[in-house]
């Protein structure tokens, strides 16, 4: 693991988890300290009474230590607002991709 000098990481700096800790996959890992996580849900249809998989796409903060990269299965955390729209933060990567690991 990298050393981690990044204020904005919940081990290593101030920052602080609170609220919903969800499970989802990195789709994107473009931007700098952001990843896109896809976080898969159900979701109950009052007109049909039935349940239906949902997903959303959340930003969240991946500190240097972490370093998450697109299609692992990452842990994130709710946290405060880190930017306009992120508001979530990587806690571990459960399993990398495939394609990492080479």
């Amino acid at each position: 693991m990298a050393e981690c000098t990044d204020k904005k990481c919940y081990e290593h700096g101030s920052l602080k988890i609170r609220g919903q800790v969800l499970q989802g996959t990195v789709v994107s890992a473009k931007n700098p300290h952001t990843v896109t996580v896809e976080v898969a849900f159900i979701k109950h249809v009052k007109k049909y009474a039935r349940k239906a998989w949902a997903r959303s796409k959340v930003m969240a903060h991946s500190p240097d230590c972490i370093n998450a990269d697109e299609g692992d299965l990452v842990k994130i955390g709710e946290c405060r607002k880190l930017s306009k729209k992120k508001s979530w933060c990587v806690l571990e990567i459960i399993e990398k991709s495939k394609e990492s690991k080479k």
